[in-house]
């Protein structure tokens, strides 16, 4: 379909909004999703045109969080592994299970998420304090079995929507990694960003995209990563966590209500 010039400069401006939110963040998507309804398309074809539209911002994000990547290239080849596996059943679930199907899990799921990232500073301390009086030891350093588990479900969820996927990954990392909140989304927007690239990939062999849509959302949503970089990474660890509730909160608002 057509766009209208104030139309194409909304999405534009969605774009960079849910680049720079995704890369502080996440739930970007629910900026660039209702603008995308709002210009008439289809549910579906405006999730997936939003999804490869986002992949550019999603890498824009990371290399802006380049200097906190470093040092953790074995952590980002096993979460991603089972991150892409996560993505593509999403996607898959997508075309196949009814439109309804995880509207009364997501904000739950978002819900659970921002309590672990309240709590995650004396939880991991916990956490840390019962492995080490079990096992003699401080624990898995990689997060073990249950961090894959979680990983892998939190990116199906991305794969078939992806509101909010930033706010599970904090929450299950900040958890279970013991580890700076910063080099945490860091590894959250490399995440990110495979899920939704591998997730685009599916789209583009078996659903129709906008792409005009696309475009304005990749162009918009790759400003938006680096702004996003320069703003994220100067916020200490309380600031972060702040912004991620709230913007947690008004995706459970928001998807309670459309």
């Amino acid at each position: 379909m057509s766009m209208s010039l104030w139309e194409s400069l909304a999405v534009f401006a969605a774009g960079i909004g849910a680049g720079t939110i995704n890369t502080i963040v996440g739930s970007g998507t629910l900026i660039t999703f209702p603008v995308l309804l709002a210009t008439g398309l289809p549910p579906v074809t405006a999730n997936v045109s939003n999804t490869l539209g986002l992949v550019p911002g999603s890498l824009s994000g990371a290399i802006g969080y380049r200097k906190e990547l470093q040092g953790q290239r074995a952590r980002i080849v096993r979460l991603g592994a089972v991150s892409l596996v996560g993505g593509l059943a999403g996607a898959v679930l997508l075309l196949v299970l009814p439109p309804d199907s995880f509207d009364t899990i997501v904000p739950v799921l978002i819900g659970l998420a921002l309590v672990l990232v309240v709590l995650q500073p004396r939880l991991a301390v916990a956490l840390r304090r019962r492995q080490e009086a079990a096992g003699g030891g401080p624990g898995r350093a990689d997060g073990g079995p249950a961090l894959l588990a979680g990983m892998l479900f939190s990116s199906a969820y991305g794969g078939y929507f992806g509101a909010a996927q930033g706010v599970l990954y904090v929450g299950l990392m900040g958890l279970l990694l013991h580890d700076d909140l910063q080099r945490i989304n860091a590894v959250k927007n490399v995440v990110a960003a495979l899920v939704n690239g591998i997730a685009a990939v599916f789209f583009l062999f078996v659903a129709d995209f906008d792409w005009t849509a696309v475009l304005l959302i990749a162009v918009g949503s790759t400003i938006g990563g680096q702004i996003g970089a320069k703003v994220g990474r100067r916020l200490p660890p309380t600031a972060l966590r702040g912004v991620i509730v709230t913007v947690g909160i008004l995706a459970i608002v928001q998807l309670l209500l459309r």
